[in-house]
Formats: C-alpha cells, structure tokens, sequence
C-alpha cells in the first residue's frame, strides 16, 4: 500500500501543476497523467486553440522530463524525426545524428499529417523503445512517451493513422471546448501569466517507480473477467468490423490499475473499469461503413452500448 501511496501524491503533485495552465478539464487531464503514469502513449484529439500542446509540455515540466515537438507535415521525413547517419569530416568518420524523437515526452503535433511513411517511424519506437538505424539500433531515454495531437475537422492533407499504430496508443483522450466560466478564467489569466509557470514536483526516476508500484494494484477475478467480456463485446457488437485486440486487454488493466492508485486504492474496481474503457477503446475499434457514416461521435456511441450491455460486477471486498 505504501507504493501506491507514492503514485497518488505523484498525481496529486502533477495535477496541482498542470491545474496553473489548463483551467478545468479534470476528468481528461487525470486520463491523461494516469496513462503516463501507466506508461502508455496518449491521442490528444480536439479542435485547434484547446490547450492540446499545453498540456502535454505541462505534464513533461511538472516531472522534468525532456521535450521535444514534431511538427508533422506532408513533407517530413523519417529521417526528420529519427535522426540521420552524417560524416564528420573532423573525425573523418560518419556519426548519428539523433533527432528529435530521441525525448522523455516526444509531443506529435497534427501527426495525422504526416505520410504513413513517416507516421510508420513512431511504430517501433512506441513499441520497443529504441530506434534502428542503417542497422544499429539505438535506445531510446526511459521513460519514453509519445503525445500525439489529431484535429477532427481537417479532412484535407491528412492521412488517417494505420491500425497498427493506433493499437499502440493506450488512450485516446478528446478535450472540448470550454464552458463559459472557464472561458472567463481563460481570458483572466491570459492577461496576469507572463512567465511559464510550471515548475516540476517530481523526476523520471519517479515516473518509472510509480509504473512498477502499479503492479501491486490487485485485479479480482470478477473484475478481471468484467474488463475481458467488454474487449469480447467489441467482437461481437453489430456496428464493428473490427473489435480490440489482445494488447486493448492489456492496457485497459494498465490505465484501469493507475485510475485506482491515483484514487489511492491497491485494488481495481468496476468503475475504473468503465472510466477507462472509452479512452482505450474508442482509437481501436473499426466501424462498418454504415455506422461510420454517422460521424465522429459513432465509436464513442458504440463503446457507451458496449459498457450498458456488459454486467457490473459487483466491486472487490475493503480490504
């Protein structure tokens, strides 16, 4: 119990500084930092001017990670991003050149405009954490977390993420835009913050051991089965082509852990279950054209059906 106290005060740490540049947004900012926490890669999905590149620079501040952000467009290569073999002529001999995927937290910005062909040199890195280059492979820095950001309204220049890739993402986080309220705490503090205001509250070496004290978060069998009849239910719903896949299970038991331990809980409910499953769901599942045709808001409304038409069990015992 005393490890997954340290995750809960990590996100009570994190929260407490990303809450200085994003105003409201709980629920999507406590999936966001739970994935991380998880060590799971996040699709940040919203409309332009919704906070999607401050939030992700927020999150690597408030835990000293280094950033680095990719601007995805038609043009960029993979060589662009994973860096490139040179030759040095003061050595006289050729040298990596790492670029800019080589980052604790790597933020690609629009990466729905980058070709497949650039968007296929995230898939090993996500996957393995580490590069390959002209046949020398090369690690990654660990932790390694990759924050995409996708704008829902572009149709034009963008090229839709390959299913392999997108499996690799743990969630899929959509941020809306504000309500009135907050849109007036926006504007107050566009005029009084001059300065960054983030400052980090804890380190990689953090990160990394609030991922391995999730393992001391419990799933019961009842609740283990619950989340394996939702991943099945995706089989079998009528308006999907293709459900989730194995690798869904198991990051629908990561986030779900790191919802419970942020809670300050060494158990997994139900209801983590259900609060995660949208995120890790919604990216994977591969609709009919029927249903697709209803637009953006289709996946959301067949995972919604999907979580009515599964029982609850009921939560695990206190301990």
């Amino acid at each position: 119990m005393a490890l997954v106290s340290h995750v809960r005060r990590l996100y009570e740490r994190v929260r407490g500084e990303v809450a200085k540049v994003i105003v409201g947004k709980e629920r999507e900012v406590r999936l966001v930092i739970a994935s991380v926490i998880a060590g799971g890669h996040v699709i940040l999905e919203g409309e332009p001017g919704l906070a999607k590149t401050t939030l992700a620079r927020a999150v690597a501040s408030s835990l000293r990670l280094s950033f680095k952000r990719i601007q995805f467009t038609p043009d960029l290569l993979p060589s662009d991003i994973i860096g490139t073999v040179v030759y040095d002529l003061r050595q006289g001999e050729f040298r990596f050149r790492k670029g800019p995927i080589f980052a604790n937290l790597v933020l690609a910005d629009e990466i729905n405009r980058g070709s497949p062909r650039t968007q296929s040199a995230f898939l090993e890195a996500m996957q393995e954490e580490r590069v390959t280059v002209e046949g020398v492979t090369y690690e990654l820095p660990k932790p390694f977390i990759v924050i995409a950001t996708m704008n829902p309204i572009e149709l034009e220049g963008v090229f839709p993420l390959p299913e392999a890739q997108l499996d690799r993402f743990m969630a899929s986080v959509r941020l809306t835009y504000p309500s009135r309220g907050e849109l007036i705490e926006i504007v107050r503090r566009e005029r009084v913050v001059t300065e960054w205001p983030v400052e980090p509250v804890a380190g990689p070496e953090d990160l990394l051991e609030a991922r391995e004290a999730l393992y001391e978060v419990r799933i019961e069998e009842p609740v283990l089965n619950y989340m394996l009849d939702i991943v099945e239910a995706t089989h079998k719903h009528p308006a999907v082509l293709y459900g989730a896949s194995p690798r869904a299970a198991i990051m629908l038991a990561r986030l779900s852990r790191a919802l419970a331990a942020v809670d300050g809980r060494d158990y997994v409910i139900p209801d983590d279950v259900k609060e995660a499953a949208p995120a890790v769901l919604r990216h994977r599942l591969v609709l009919r054209p029927e249903a697709e045709a209803e637009g953006s808001r289709a996946k959301d409304r067949v995972v919604a059906e999907i979580l009515k038409g599964v029982p609850t069990p009921s939560p695990p015992a206190m301990p």
